[in-house]
């Protein structure tokens, strides 16, 4: 069947020790998935009962270097997180099945203009501008299960400039890996190629153009960029 033009290329990963890419179907992230990272924001408490889940467009992936400053906002904040891969998918996973999914793990940032969320918030409207823009979605290499397992503990860190800005235990989440698989897979049909942001603790804040960043899932991953 033609095209009426070309259509774009598949966004895609490196794979550590493999000639293949990782194709991205979707960008699925979870908030406040960290007690402290929720209380600098404001929550007056953290609750199970209602996992908070936004996506970013699957072309939003660059993969470190030179990640430009985006537009329109004068407060672009890094949020470091872990990442997951999916191998495969479904609906309703249960929780104890759920890490048969994931094929890999790197680290990522959750690119946030965060004046504009702060605007939409206010205003009790979408913040799909604050967080799905280009180049919002730095992913490292990916690791794969077979190669790292499934982390449990794991230091998730990042330095800007050379200095830490955040830093926590990936054991520290509200939901852990298999629980954020089975609450999206309530609300989304999972498929190979989903990525999963699983939330950043606290310690965010700003990024001016030339910072040097370095994020890492100490043992997994390392993603080392500059803001042009």
């Amino acid at each position: 069947m033609p095209f009426v033009f070309d259509p774009p290329a598949v966004p895609s990963l490196f794979i550590e020790g493999s000639s293949a890419r990782f194709p991205v179907h979707r960008i699925y992230c979870i908030g406040r998935n960290y007690a402290d990272h929720a209380k600098e924001m404001g929550a007056q408490s953290v609750s199970r009962a209602n996992p908070v889940f936004f996506m970013k467009p699957a072309d939003a992936i660059i993969t470190g270097g030179e990640v430009p400053y985006p537009s329109v906002t004068h407060e672009l904040h890094h949020e470091v997180e872990m990442v997951l891969a999916l191998a495969k998918g479904g609906r309703d996973i249960d929780a104890g099945h759920a890490l048969d999914c994931v094929f890999g793990y790197g680290v990522g940032l959750d690119l946030t203009r965060r004046d504009l969320q702060a605007a939409m918030k206010a205003k009790g409207l979408p913040w799909d501008v604050a967080k799905g823009f280009d180049a919002s979605a730095p992913v490292s290499s990916l690791r794969t299960v077979s190669d790292v397992g499934h982390p449990q503990h794991a230091r998730l860190s990042l330095g800007v400039n050379g200095e830490t800005r955040q830093d926590t235990d990936i054991a520290d989440m509200i939901f852990a890996v298999p629980e954020i698989i089975a609450e999206l897979s309530k609300l989304f049909e999972l498929k190979a190629g989903d990525l999963i942001f699983t939330g950043t603790p606290a310690g965010v804040g700003p990024l001016q153009r030339g910072d040097r960043f370095r994020a890492e899932l100490q043992g997994i991953a390392v993603l080392e960029g500059r803001i042009a």
